[in-house]
């Protein structure tokens, strides 16, 4: 029986996130994003914007608010991140997790791992130029 190379050696699926070996980051991105999308747009923000931390004023100075003080919405929308962070290390293997276990946010997540596997805008500029 022959042995299946690829990365992605599962088929897609509406409940599981694609797997990241580490390999063909371009390819998993896209259908990481669209994945997350399909659950809830509210997911992706938190991850390409950060997360929600609500707010309020007190004598023109913002601090954030205490647990019992946030609305529904506001909750909604700080799980967000928690719901992010859960899928990205859950679709990642074991080296890749190691990278981004300690992020506090499902952004810092994200770009950790963009950065990795993409490089810094400078790095894809050179590289566009050396291209060209």
């Amino acid at each position: 029986m022959a042995e299946n190379k690829l990365p992605f050696a599962e088929g897609a699926s509406i409940n599981r996130p694609p797997m990241f070996s580490g390999v063909n980051y371009q390819f998993w991105k896209v259908r990481m994003k669209n994945f997350i999308e399909s659950i809830d747009r509210g997911i992706l923000n938190a991850i390409v914007n950060g997360p929600f931390i609500p707010m309020h004023v007190v004598d023109g100075v913002f601090t954030a608010k205490c647990f019992d003080e946030l609305t529904d919405l506001e909750n909604k929308k700080i799980q967000y991140d928690c719901v992010a962070k859960n899928i990205i290390t859950s679709a990642v293997n074991l080296d890749e997790f190691f990278r981004v276990y300690q992020c506090s946010s499902a952004k810092e997540m994200w770009d950790i791992l963009e950065v990795t596997h993409e490089g810094t805008t400078d790095v894809k500029r050179a590289c566009k130029h050396a291209l060209i």
